[in-house]
């Protein structure tokens, strides 16, 4: 549905509401439980914190987790970091009443049935032990500690949260500061009386209080458009403030970062849960946990909204967060599954120790932070360093570390990296909130001309990879290696009950669950083999497990053993094919299925009980290190969009015949070209309309030299008469040439929103002549205003510079979605106009935010249009500029 100047109306959509509503509804539900506690003095038990915890996993966790994943595509970085990481800590605390839930539960019903023996056996002589048992997992000193230790970080980073939120309005600040309050007395009623419960309560009403006047002022405003109730568009204090003296200088204001604005950044998001992760591990080794059964569910959960931190990077072309991103969440859950394992099942130190001493597959978790580090040369010393506290994590986390050192080593490195994390939440967050480098995060450790250097090592390179392909292939590499390097065992004597309960989550995680992410990726990506190796090795891995380690645990009888045969057959003869498949890619991943096929001829002599393993230790070793190179070159080439290091060339190429390619509507010309647009000057020139590309989307354009062209442009889109269009120059410094009477604060303004996504309307006069407007004056704006664009893009700039001022508007029929693509004005309006002008996808979904700059003089300005630049944002620049101007 659009809206009927053919703005997406779905853009104006609030996310927040529904954001805001599930913090206030799950702090509603707590609130029922404390208070009913300290009026009876009888705390929640059963089925009633069962049927609690799984509504705040349904309201808290997955309806917030929504209004997030919408807060990023509306490129609201704070919101998006907000609403995700609050959906984790409610389904973790939903989490956590299931198992009080169930630990009572259990207790209970252990002792009616103690209580039955005893009153049957009333009177016999024979000395029975009725003693119920308890697993210490489901105690609930076990679930009280565990609890704490996850609500302690959520307490940081929420209040990291309020902080932040207080630079966009006053609304949130509360809202998030009554929830950092809220934790610290749950936290304490977890250990104390029922007087924290009741301040707990207190403040959860206050958060239902405040989520609901949010949530209202939110709603009239995507209702209304504007800012009918106050509460957002006024920060508490200004988010400059933060800023050092050179990093206030470095750019001024409104000259902002290049960006992609399709989607919010996630880096604050993926910091964010590694801050939650780590610390949690870190209350464990030190010893305050004594056991990981709670602890596995808060960590898989923060993990989830993690692997969302992910898939968002994967969306906005970054290559490298993705990756990083990714292999976090598959180092944590594994790490989180085993410590479960170690603690709740095996139990005994020294079975954990001879479990673990045969496993190696960590040592592929230290050579991926290493390939991690090498991608992170060019970006800036916080990202460094943290991807070296990330190294020393996997160091410290080795196996072959005795059982006596390794937890205080381990909980050392993690105390370590969640310092880092939580410093990294806070600056990403600002820096993005910002748009500029307020809070620092070093310099830049190694140029990127010296990288490219180093990794070329003379060599000549050949052209850039497919992003499509490469954005996932470095998960694939790594999700593969670590599976593949954990299935690694010596002999039948070290597969030990330890071993193999210790075993089926480093193969099951890696190589089957995140690889199942990695063909969805694949899947969006529009691959060119989609899905197909990952999914069937996703296959192959759970078999493995199933087979291999489970399969032990369970004693499988021989037909069942006959049935794994046959299916190892089947992977033979699938993987044959994607072994061609694969020579159509490159000669690394030939490698890699080769290699898989000798390792699943293993697997089936494994099924006959005829396994040799000297020959799958090889395999399992050499499909290791092809992984680990994999990794390496994928990312490395993704990150530089060039291939430093060689995946080789396809073994078999495609002879496909030279089809005759359509005709297309209208002459095409490509943006990176001298030639192309040079080409489309002339058409311009002419007297021609031609598609163009803009800093947000594409755009219908003539020469204002030509002023009958623009009657084309009406004709074309059918856009009403009464529908003015507007003009569009280079840059600001083209417009002090034409000397127009505008005001101080009009120029200030202007130079602050300049080149970017705002139009401005201002007042007519003959200025327009000087500027290059001449004949089209009357045809241009309205008889008193015109909008002005700058674009901030280089080709759509230049062209400007070639033509004189252009007239444009948005590259749509009227009424309808605008164009993101140069394809889509082909396919729409091609044969209509006289050119069009390639540059691909465009920055942004929407169009420009139009702003009213008529009676700025007076004080004031007005959002005629809010578009890919929010309304908020246009008044905060527009605030500096007044109160600098005073």
């Amino acid at each position: 549905m659009a809206s009927p100047d053919g703005f997406p109306a779905s853009f104006y959509g609030e996310p927040g509401v529904l954001g805001m509503l599930a913090n206030g509804i799950s702090a509603f539900l707590v609130l029922l439980q404390n208070f009913n506690e300290a009026r009876t003095g009888v705390p929640p038990v059963g089925v009633e914190n069962i049927l609690a915890g799984v509504h705040l996993i349904l309201i808290g966790g997955i309806c917030q987790v929504v209004a997030g994943l919408l807060s990023f595509r509306k490129y609201d970085h704070l919101s998006g970091t907000a609403f995700i990481g609050y959906a984790s800590l409610w389904g973790s605390y939903g989490a956590t009443r299931i198992y009080y839930g169930a630990a009572t539960e259990t207790i209970l019903a252990q002792d009616d049935m103690m209580n039955n023996v005893s009153t049957s056996l009333m009177g016999n002589q024979s000395h029975i032990n009725t003693t119920s048992v308890t697993p210490v997992w489901l105690s609930s000193l076990s679930i009280q500690e565990s609890a704490i230790s996850g609500l302690v970080p959520y307490i940081l980073l929420s209040f990291l949260l309020a902080f932040c939120s207080a630079t966009v309005n006053y609304i949130m600040p509360f809202v998030f500061g009554a929830i950092t309050l809220t934790l610290i007395f749950e936290a304490v009623a977890l250990v104390a009386n029922s007087w924290a419960s009741i301040v707990a309560g207190i403040l959860e009403l206050l958060i239902l209080i405040f989520a609901i006047y949010g949530s209202a002022a939110l709603l009239v405003k995507g209702l209304t458009q504007r800012l009918a109730l106050k509460g957002f568009g006024t920060p508490l204090f200004n988010v400059l403030l933060l800023g050092t003296a050179n990093s206030a200088s470095a750019q001024g204001i409104g000259q902002e970062k290049k960006k992609n604005t399709k989607y919010a950044e996630p880096m604050a998001l993926g910091s964010f849960c590694d801050t939650v992760s780590s610390f949690i591990f870190a209350f464990y080794c030190f010893g305050y946990m004594k056991t990981f059964a709670l602890g596995v569910a808060w960590v898989s959960i923060i993990s989830a909204a993690q692997l969302f931190a992910t898939y968002y990077a994967h969306l906005r072309q970054d290559c490298y967060h993705a990756t990083k991103f990714g292999l976090h969440v598959t180092y944590w859950v594994i790490k989180a599954w085993e410590e479960f394992v170690a603690s709740a099942l095996i139990v005994e130190a020294n079975k954990v120790s001879s479990g673990r001493e045969p496993m190696v597959g960590n040592w592929f978790f230290v050579a991926a932070a290493l390939v991690l580090c090498v991608g992170s040369l060019n970006t800036d010393c916080l990202e460094l360093t943290h991807n070296t506290l990330f190294l020393l994590l996997t160091i410290s986390s080795v196996s072959q570390i005795p059982l006596q050192g390794y937890y205080i080593f381990f909980g050392v490195a993690c105390s370590l990296f969640t310092t880092a994390s939580l410093y990294s939440t806070f600056s990403r967050l600002i820096n993005t909130i910002a748009e500029k480098s307020l809070i620092p995060v070093g310099p830049q450790p190694v140029s990127t001309d010296q990288v490219k250097r180093i990794l070329s090592c003379g060599r000549s390179r050949q052209g850039a990879p497919s992003q499509t392909d490469q954005i996932p292939d470095a998960l694939f590499y790594i999700s593969n290696g670590v599976a593949a390097l954990s299935a690694l065992h010596t002999s039948v004597s070290s597969m030990n009950s330890n071993f193999l309960h210790l075993t089926v989550p480093w193969v099951l995680i890696s190589g089957a669950i995140v690889q199942g992410y990695v063909s969805q990726v694949q899947i969006r990506g529009g691959g060119r083999f989609g899905s197909i190796i990952p999914f069937f090795y996703a296959v192959v891995w759970a078999t493995w497990t199933w087979f291999r380690f489970a399969g032990d645990l369970i004693r499988f009888s021989l037909m069942a053993a006959h049935g794994f045969t046959a299916g190892a057959i089947a992977f033979l003869v699938i993987n044959g094919f994607l072994m061609l498949i694969a020579s159509y890619r490159n000669l690394v991943l030939l490698f890699l299925t080769t290699i898989m096929e000798v390792v699943l001829v293993c697997f089936l002599l494994s099924t006959l009980q005829q396994l040799p393993y000297e020959l799958e230790i090889a395999m399992l070793a050499i499909f290791s290190i092809i992984c680990i190179y994999g990794t390496l070159a994928s990312l490395v080439n993704c990150i530089f969009a060039e291939r430093f290091l060689p995946m080789g060339q396809p073994l078999l190429k495609d002879q496909k015949k030279q089809e005759e390619k359509p005709q297309l509507p209208c002459p095409v010309a490509e943006s990176r070209l001298t030639s192309g647009l040079l080409k489309i000057t002339e058409l311009l020139e002419e007297g021609g309309v031609c598609g163009i590309p803009t800093d947000t989307v594409y755009a219908l354009a003539v020469s204002c030299k030509n002023p009958q062209a623009i009657e084309k442009i009406y004709n074309i889109k059918d856009r009403p008469a009464e529908k003015p269009i507007c003009i569009c120059i280079s840059s600001v410094e083209q417009l002090i040439t034409a000397k127009p009477p505008f005001s101080p604060i009009l120029w200030e303004f202007m130079r602050n929103v300049y080149p970017g996504g705002i139009s401005c309307i201002v007042s007519k006069g003959d200025w327009l002549y000087k500027l290059g407007v001449g004949a089209a004056y009357d045809r241009v704006g309205t008889r008193e205003s015109i909008m002005i664009r700058v674009p901030d893009h280089t080709v759509t700039g230049h062209l400007c510079d070639l033509t004189g001022p252009l007239a444009i508007t948005s590259a749509n029929p009227s009424g309808e979605l605008d164009s993101t693509h140069h394809s889509m004005v082909l396919s729409r309006l091609g044969s209509k106009i006289q050119g069009v002008l390639c540059d691909g996808d465009s920055n942004e979904l929407v169009a420009s935010t139009v702003v009213n700059c008529l009676q700025i003089d007076e004080g004031t300005i007005s959002i005629v249009r809010e578009g890919c630049v929010p309304a908020v944002k246009v008044h905060q620049i527009f605030d500096r500029v007044k109160s600098r101007m005073l």
